[in-house]
């Protein structure tokens, strides 16, 4: 054996410590970034929110909490609470009125499955929490009350104009149109302390109120 080569062998036994060569591992790839936030995200997280706990709890130390992220994240595109607030409100004005095009088409839809869509709105428990979430938040927001004034009229005015459909005349149209709308306003607030009506029970006073 080559002298030089026993004495490289040696050393390396000897525990001295073996040169790397350059480049010969890899350097671990950083982790990837979470995908920022954008405005929609803080808008849609704020409405859970407020649906689910109410409006006094939306904060923003609360938000990031739940998204799992800092408050520079929340000033990148907010200044303040109150324009976190603003850009709700016209978010949820928006999709409102775009219910308040369709509810005018609504017209069009043969009176019995035109009264049994409404029935099946009514049974839908995330209807009931978002409306009394909104309606509570309407009690402090102009913007937000003249929507749902707006939508209790036109929804008011689909059931008059299918009792009347159904044959009964202004004033009974009237009287029963106000039982329906006023009932499902109640099983809103309601919900939490009497027991919620069953599917059935809920056609069933449909189908009692429409009955000639």
């Amino acid at each position: 054996m080559a002298p030089e080569a026993a004495s490289g062998d040696a050393r390396t036994r000897s525990g001295a410590p073996a040169r790397r060569r350059r480049g010969s591992e890899k350097k671990s790839a950083p982790a990837p970034r979470a995908p920022r936030l954008t405005v929609d995200d803080w808008i849609d997280a704020a409405f859970a929110l407020l649906v689910s706990e109410g409006v006094s709890e939306v904060k923003i130390t609360t938000l990031c909490e739940r998204l799992k992220v800092t408050k520079g994240s929340f000033y990148w595109h907010f200044a303040d609470i109150d324009e976190l607030m603003t850009a709700i409100a016209d978010k949820w004005c928006d999709e409102q009125n775009d219910t308040l095009r369709g509810l005018a088409q609504v017209d069009t839809v043969p009176v019995d499955a035109r009264l049994q869509v409404m029935a099946e709105l009514l049974l839908q428990e995330r209807t009931w929490a978002v409306e009394a979430a909104v309606r509570d938040w309407a009690r402090t927001y102009d913007k937000i009350a003249v929507v749902v004034r707006e939508l209790d009229q036109r929804i008011f005015d689909v059931v008059q104009n299918s009792m009347r459909e159904l044959g009964f005349d202004e004033a009974e149209a009237r009287l029963r149109a106000g039982f329906l709308v006023y009932a499902g306003i109640g099983f809103v607030h309601a919900r939490d302390n009497l027991p919620t009506p069953t599917p059935d029970e809920v056609r069933a006073m449909f189908a009692l109120l429409t009955a000639r």
